[in-house]
Protein backbone atom coordinates (compact mmCIF):
# COMPACT_ATOMS: atom_id res chain seq x y z
CA UNK A 1 0.00 0.00 0.00
CA UNK A 2 1.47 3.44 -0.69
CA UNK A 3 1.50 6.05 1.59
CA UNK A 4 -0.97 8.83 2.80
CA UNK A 5 -0.73 12.09 1.02
CA UNK A 6 -2.62 13.52 3.30
CA UNK A 7 -5.85 13.03 5.26
CA UNK A 8 -8.98 14.80 6.85
CA UNK A 9 -12.89 15.71 7.54
CA UNK A 10 -14.75 16.36 4.42
CA UNK A 11 -16.07 19.31 5.14
CA UNK A 12 -17.48 21.11 2.04
CA UNK A 13 -17.82 21.04 -1.59
CA UNK A 14 -17.65 24.48 -3.63
CA UNK A 15 -19.75 24.72 -6.92
CA UNK A 16 -20.31 26.77 -9.34
CA UNK A 17 -23.48 28.85 -9.47
CA UNK A 18 -25.01 31.24 -12.31
CA UNK A 19 -26.51 33.75 -9.55
CA UNK A 20 -25.16 33.96 -6.10
CA UNK A 21 -28.33 35.55 -4.56
CA UNK A 22 -30.58 33.02 -5.84
CA UNK A 23 -28.39 30.33 -5.59
CA UNK A 24 -28.18 30.97 -1.67
CA UNK A 25 -32.14 31.47 -1.32
CA UNK A 26 -32.52 28.09 -3.02
CA UNK A 27 -30.10 25.81 -0.53
CA UNK A 28 -32.16 28.05 2.67
CA UNK A 29 -35.30 26.49 1.00
CA UNK A 30 -33.36 23.15 0.94
CA UNK A 31 -32.66 23.35 4.83
CA UNK A 32 -29.19 25.36 4.36
CA UNK A 33 -28.16 28.17 6.29
CA UNK A 34 -25.70 31.77 5.30
CA UNK A 35 -22.81 30.80 7.16
CA UNK A 36 -20.35 33.31 5.12
CA UNK A 37 -21.58 35.93 2.15
CA UNK A 38 -18.97 37.69 -0.09
CA UNK A 39 -19.54 38.87 -3.31
CA UNK A 40 -17.61 36.21 -5.04
CA UNK A 41 -18.75 33.49 -2.94
CA UNK A 42 -20.72 32.35 -0.45
CA UNK A 43 -20.64 29.23 2.58
CA UNK A 44 -23.90 27.47 3.13
CA UNK A 45 -23.92 25.03 6.14
CA UNK A 46 -26.79 22.07 7.15
CA UNK A 47 -27.75 22.07 10.40
CA UNK A 48 -25.01 18.82 10.84
CA UNK A 49 -22.39 21.16 9.17
CA UNK A 50 -21.87 20.08 5.97
CA UNK A 51 -20.71 23.20 3.85
CA UNK A 52 -21.63 23.89 0.36
CA UNK A 53 -19.41 26.90 -1.40
CA UNK A 54 -21.31 28.76 -4.13
CA UNK A 55 -18.89 30.23 -6.80
CA UNK A 56 -20.92 32.81 -9.19
CA UNK A 57 -19.38 33.92 -12.41
CA UNK A 58 -15.69 35.78 -11.81
CA UNK A 59 -15.00 33.59 -8.32
CA UNK A 60 -11.54 33.06 -7.58
CA UNK A 61 -11.87 29.79 -6.14
CA UNK A 62 -12.05 26.81 -8.47
CA UNK A 63 -14.59 24.08 -7.96
CA UNK A 64 -13.37 21.62 -5.24
CA UNK A 65 -13.91 19.36 -2.23
CA UNK A 66 -12.77 20.76 0.89
CA UNK A 67 -11.25 18.46 3.71
CA UNK A 68 -11.24 19.65 7.20
CA UNK A 69 -7.72 19.32 9.23
CA UNK A 70 -7.50 19.32 13.37
CA UNK A 71 -4.44 21.57 13.40
CA UNK A 72 -1.91 23.88 11.79
CA UNK A 73 0.79 21.68 12.49
CA UNK A 74 -1.60 19.07 10.14
CA UNK A 75 -2.12 21.23 7.41
CA UNK A 76 1.86 22.59 7.15
CA UNK A 77 2.74 18.95 7.16
CA UNK A 78 0.49 18.36 4.26
CA UNK A 79 1.21 21.38 2.00
CA UNK A 80 5.71 20.89 2.57
CA UNK A 81 4.40 17.05 1.16
CA UNK A 82 2.15 18.45 -1.83
CA UNK A 83 5.15 21.26 -2.11
CA UNK A 84 2.27 23.98 -1.70
CA UNK A 85 1.90 27.38 -0.15
CA UNK A 86 -0.48 27.56 2.96
CA UNK A 87 -2.69 30.82 2.05
CA UNK A 88 -4.22 32.54 5.15
CA UNK A 89 -7.88 33.95 4.35
CA UNK A 90 -9.97 36.74 4.68
CA UNK A 91 -12.30 34.87 7.54
CA UNK A 92 -9.36 33.36 9.42
CA UNK A 93 -9.18 30.05 7.76
CA UNK A 94 -5.87 28.84 6.37
CA UNK A 95 -5.33 26.39 3.32
CA UNK A 96 -4.19 25.14 0.50
CA UNK A 97 -5.55 23.88 -2.93
CA UNK A 98 -3.82 20.35 -4.66
CA UNK A 99 -5.09 18.31 -7.29
CA UNK A 100 -6.81 15.29 -6.14
CA UNK A 101 -8.26 12.25 -7.84
CA UNK A 102 -8.91 12.13 -11.57
CA UNK A 103 -7.84 15.86 -11.54
CA UNK A 104 -10.47 17.35 -9.28
CA UNK A 105 -8.75 19.78 -6.80
CA UNK A 106 -8.83 19.23 -3.15
CA UNK A 107 -8.75 22.06 -0.62
CA UNK A 108 -6.90 21.29 2.71
CA UNK A 109 -8.11 23.61 5.00
CA UNK A 110 -7.34 24.48 8.92
CA UNK A 111 -10.17 26.22 10.85
CA UNK A 112 -8.62 28.26 14.08
CA UNK A 113 -10.45 27.95 17.05
CA UNK A 114 -11.70 31.39 17.15
CA UNK A 115 -13.66 30.48 13.76
CA UNK A 116 -17.31 29.60 13.16
CA UNK A 117 -17.75 26.15 14.59
CA UNK A 118 -17.13 24.56 11.11
CA UNK A 119 -15.10 27.83 10.37
CA UNK A 120 -16.40 29.59 6.79
CA UNK A 121 -13.84 29.05 3.69
CA UNK A 122 -11.76 30.54 1.66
Amino acid sequence: MSEIRFSGTVDHVAVKCDDLQNSVEEYKRLGFSVETLYDDWAMMRDVKGFGIALLPPGSKHPPHFGLRVETMEELIAAAEKEGRPIKPHRDGTSSFYTKGVDGNIVELIYYPPHTNQHGSGS
